[in-house]
């Protein structure tokens, strides 16, 4: 058997209660006494002085919620209450909304890994450095992982149902999910990407080797026109050649010209003008000579200007970020497959993002927000009264500090009155004795010397 007391105590003016139960129990003729206190805030309440209640069966269950109470949470569970936004003071004693926000708070461990460990394959794709890009994915996982409190930190109770900062907030996950779903796609399709690479670097190499071609095409055409010119010009030359040549065979032989057998008269004037004709294509084709040659040398350095060109296109072919994202790509472009289970990993990963979101705006409001926005009344009520009482202390300062002046002047003046009277007749006396000085002269010195200054 166990009789209570219950008694009220108001601490200030601004609705802050302290509730006090007694609870009175008989053990082996023995009084046991035991207090439990609870403070509370209320914008009005009339509060009993003293009711006694009887307690039998209830006992038990009050001794399960004064367990319950003081339950301890382990550090894991605090933690996520920490990545939840969540206050661990308020929180602790809120059975069901400490489950919500610990699955608030392992949503948002999920995107923080998941952040990291994109950006981190990010940043490898860029430095080649494991270290580097480990710590730099880690800065911007930590950077993604402010950004998701501050979201869901933002979504209360008073503006969850509101349209625009809901849709603004996902509109900003979503953001950040889709670019974050970019690394994650690089490694899932990691060997397609490469042989996709391989292809499209193929395909750039003969289209700058075309490029090349057309820089250089004009040059090389004039180059060659003169070159074929030339060739043009000495075939006919050695056609020439070649056609007295044969005038002259056939005259010596007789198959040809006179038909007589022999080398006779005819036969030498043949033989001298086919001679005179190859020294002249002779003498012709040294004059061409050193222009073909530097036709073809110039040929040659513009050969070897383009082969350079392209070797050295060929240093600057990579597998990095944005040669991977051209390749996944072509290759979602050129696959049904592979585009299919493109977009479908891309919702799956920019889900992962917008999960904090998500699970903050559907998780129902409980005794959490109503401590919340309690602690938010209290603390505002609080700021009033403190600067209230501050301002009423400021006041008495002041007055007091006012009285204490003003009585401290009057006595300045009062034991100053004799010496002020003393030095104005020794002045007077000394205008007295001078007969030179004007009245004017005197009080202004007087004046100057001996009055007050009023403030401003």
């Amino acid at each position: 058997m166990g009789i209570s007391s219950k008694y009220c105590t108001i601490l200030n003016n601004f609705g802050i209660y302290k509730l006090s139960i007694v609870k009175i129990e008989e053990e082996n003729s023995e009084m046991q006494f035991s207090k439990i206190d609870f403070v509370f805030f209320c914008k009005s309440f009339q509060p009993p002085h003293f009711l006694p209640i009887q307690f039998n069966k209830m006992d038990n269950k009050a001794h399960d919620m004064a367990q319950r109470e003081t339950e301890t949470h382990s550090s894991f569970k605090q933690f996520l209450w920490w990545l939840s936004t969540a206050e661990k003071d308020l929180i602790k004693d809120c059975k069901i909304d400490s489950n919500r926000y610990a699955i608030t708070g392992m949503a948002v461990l999920g995107t923080w890994l998941f952040a990291t460990l994109a950006w981190s394959y990010f940043f490898y794709t860029v430095v080649q450095s494991l270290p580097l890009a480990a710590a730099l994915g880690i800065f911007m996982g930590l950077l993604i992982l402010g950004i998701d409190r501050a979201l869901i930190k933002g979504i209360t109770a008073s503006n969850k149902k509101k349209a625009a900062p809901f849709l603004f907030r996902m509109a900003l996950a979503l953001t950040i999910g889709t670019f974050m779903a970019q690394p994650a796609l690089l490694y899932l399709f990691d060997k397609e990407i490469h042989v996709q690479i391989s292809l499209d670097n193929e395909q750039r190499k003969m289209q700058k080797k075309l490029e090349l071609d057309s820089l250089y095409f004009s040059q090389t055409t004039l180059l060659q026109q003169e070159k074929s010119q030339i060739a043009n010009t000495l075939q006919k030359k050695y056609d020439e050649v070649a056609a007295q040549r044969l005038a002259y065979i056939q005259e010596t032989d007789g198959s040809g010209g006179s038909g007589k057998r022999g080398y006779e008269t005819i036969a030498r004037a043949k033989e001298q003008e086919y001679l005179k004709t190859d020294e002249a294509y002779e003498a012709l084709k040294a004059s061409f000579n050193p222009r073909i040659h530097a036709i073809d040398s110039s040929l040659s350095n513009i050969d070897a200007i383009k082969s350079k060109g392209l070797s050295d296109f060929n240093t600057l072919m990579n597998d990095g970020f944005l040669t991977r994202i051209e390749a996944l790509h072509h290759l979602i472009d050129k696959n049904d497959a592979a585009k299919f289970r493109y977009y479908l990993l891309v919702i799956i990963l920019v889900l992962i993002e917008l999960m904090p979101v998500i699970a903050k705006s559907l998780l129902p409001d409980g005794s959490y927000e109503e401590r919340i926005q309690q602690q938010e009344w209290l603390e505002k009520d609080m700021i009033l009264f403190n600067t209230k009482k501050e301002k009423e202390l400021k006041e008495i300062y002041n007055q007091a500090a006012f009285d204490q002046d003003k009585e401290f002047i009057k006595i300045f003046y009062e034991e100053a009155r004799a010496e002020r009277l003393e030095k104005m007749r020794q002045r007077l006396q000394k205008w007295k004795e001078n007969n030179h000085e004007a009245f004017d002269d005197v009080w202004g010195a007087l004046k100057k010397d001996m009055l007050s200054k009023q403030e401003n």
